[in-house]
Order: structure tokens, then C-alpha cells, then sequence
């Protein structure tokens, strides 16, 4: 970031979360197969991240008017997340389901055409929420469920620019929503607004148009596009960060992965609340490593989320057993 977080002391975040389906470890489906509910989606689970790990977190969307709806509200409300999502009379809550082979997940299926997040709109976007935060979270999830999303999250970039709240954005490209060339300009349009951008090696390269690029290029070609900080994940081998043309790598530590879905939103529930905090760039980069790989050790998009005193237990000398 070239400027410090907003005036505010939390981050608000927009999208959708869903209801979540965990299918047997076994992989078959059967009509007495016992099946796990929860909820996930990408701002909520940056959200419980930072409520956490002791920063305020507020979440905004829609749900629909059914038990599913109800679910994703109070189980957010619960890990101590403000929640601003009105239940919709008129459109379902999203559903997805997660399926396994061999024990392990191997791929996530959505059912959220015509939910009642895909009808969000600016109107949804609560102004004092965001003007009172430090940070706006973004991701491109979020525009890529249709016009009124898209135009929310646009509005809600504005507002935060308005009030001098920083924002950050998280590629997160998500194809089953949309097309590479139908996503590409939008991402990089955000992207270029953000005060801090996340993405992977591939979405950086979709963003760039620039296959075939090094690691060190892409998230210099990220900052080069507006933002004052880039950020790319690499996964078992920590993260890139570009900022005033210095590049900084930190390596994480090796973790063993039970679910690696949620890595990415956990890695960026723990920069922020580094960022939130004024903590140095390499801070932000070692917990957010460090919430990505405690994530991926338990079932579940979020369930796995540190808190404050979880982190200092796991660090390299805080690993004694307690009796």
C-alpha cells in the first residue's frame, strides 16, 4: 500500500456465502449416506478470519428467506462477525456441494444460479459500514455473479475512495461463473483500484495477459497497474509481494493438508489484520502464511481459522504440549 488504512478500525467485505454440503469420504452417494452441513463462501471466510484473530469484521449480502439462509446468518453471526444480508422473500439462499475420492475433497460443485446474493445491487451496499471501516475487502467472485453484483461492488469501491478507506482485492477467479474473456477486464479493472491486489500465478496471468511470465514479473505487473501492494500466493512455498518496486518473498513452513479449500482466504484474513494493524509488509506475508497453512490441516472451508493465541501456540518455539 502506498497510503495507510482507512480511519476506520475493521474491514467490511461483500458477496455471497452459501450453504455447504460435504459428501461421504468414501465418494458414493447414497440415500442414507450421512452428509455434513455448514456454510462457505470467500468474504465470510475472510470475515470469521479477522473476527479471530481480533479485528472487526462486517459482512454484507443477501440470503434467502429459508432455513439455509438462516444457517449462513447465524453461523457467521456467531464467530462474531457484524452481518448486514436481509433475507430475500423471493429467491433461495446459494447451495454447494463438496465431493471426495479417496477420503480426500476433489471438487466443489455450486448450485447458485437466480440466489438471492446474485441479486445484489448498490443499494445493498450500506454506506456507514463502509466509511467507518480501515478496509473494504473485494474479491472477483462477487462480480462475476451478474450486473447488479458487479455494479455493487463497483459502488461500494467508490464509497470507500470517497471516504479515504483502503481497498484490497482478491482475484479469486472463479470459471464456472465466467469466461476468461469475460472476466479479464473486469478483474483488472478492480485490480487497478485496489490499494493492495491478491492473486494466484495463473489469475495474475489471466489479469496480465502474460503467460509465460515469471513469478517476479507477474506481481510486479500487478502493482504496475495501480495497486501500491501485490500479493501472489504460491502456495506450499509461501508468497510474493511487490511494493515500490522492492519485491519480498516469505517462505511458510510445511503443513499437512486434510481440506485445501479456504488456504487462500485464510492467508488473507491474516494479512489484514497485520495491515489493520500497521504491522511491516513482511509481518502481514508470515501470518498470512501461517493462517493458510492451520486451515488446511482440518475438514472444512473455515473451521480451521486461527485465533491470536492458536498462532503463538503452532509457532516454531510455542509448539510444547500443555498439560
Amino acid at each position: 500500500m502506498t497510503r495507510p488504512a482507512g480511519r476506520g478500525s475493521g474491514v467490511v467485505t461483500i458477496g455471497e456465502t452459501m450453504a455447504l454440503v460435504t459428501l461421504p469420504s468414501s465418494g458414493r452417494v447414497t440415500a442414507a449416506a450421512p452428509v455434513v452441513l455448514g456454510t462457505g463462501g470467500a468474504e465470510s471466510n475472510v470475515a470469521i478470519g479477522l473476527a479471530r484473530l481480533g479485528v472487526p469484521a462486517t459482512w454484507i449480502s443477501r440470503v434467502g428467506d429459508d432455513a439455509l439462509g438462516s444457517l449462513v446468518v447465524r453461523e457467521i453471526r456467531g464467530e462474531g462477525v457484524t452481518v448486514l444480508a436481509p433475507p430475500d422473500p423471493l429467491a433461495p439462499t446459494g447451495m454447494m456441494l463438496k465431493e471426495h475420492r479417496g477420503g480426500r475433497p476433489t471438487r466443489v460443485r455450486y448450485y447458485r444460479a437466480g440466489s438471492a446474493a446474485s441479486l445484489l445491487e448498490p443499494a445493498d451496499v450500506d454506506r456507514a459500514a463502509v466509511a467507518g471501516a480501515a478496509v473494504l475487502h473485494l474479491t472477483g467472485i462477487t462480480p462475476a455473479l451478474g450486473d447488479g453484483p458487479r455494479a455493487a461492488v463497483r459502488h461500494a469501491v467508490d464509497l470507500a475512495r470517497a471516504e479515504g478507506v483502503a481497498v484490497t482485492f482478491d482475484v479469486n477467479h472463479r470459471k464456472t461463473l465466467w469466461s476468461d474473456g469475460e472476466a479479464r477486464p473486469v478483474l483488472a479493472e478492480l485490480a487497478a483500484k485496489a490499494d493492495v491486489v491478491f492473486a494466484g500465478a495463473e489469475e495474475a496471468e489471466l489479469v496480465l495477459g502474460a503467460s509465460g511470465a515469471t513469478e517476479e514479473e507477474l506481481v510486479a505487473g500487478l502493482a504496475a497497474l495501480g495497486a501500491g501492494t501485490a500479493v501472489l500466493k504460491i502456495g506450499e512455498r509461501g508468497a510474493l509481494a511487490c511494493r515500490d518496486g522492492a519485491i519480498t518473498h516469505v517462505p511458510t513452513t510445511p503443513a499437512t493438508v486434510v481440506d485445501p479449500v479456504g488456504a487462500g482466504d485464510a492467508f488473507v484474513a491474516g494479512f489484514l489484520a497485520e495491515l489493520v494493524a500497521g504491522s511491516p509488509l513482511e509481518t502481514c506475508l508470515r501470518t498470512g502464511n501461517a493462517c493458510g497453512g492451520l486451515v488446511v490441516g482440518v475438514p472444512g472451508d473455515w473451521e480451521g481459522l486461527p485465533t491470536r493465541a492458536e498462532l503463538a501456540e503452532r509457532a516454531p518455539d510455542g509448539g510444547d504440549v500443555h498439560r
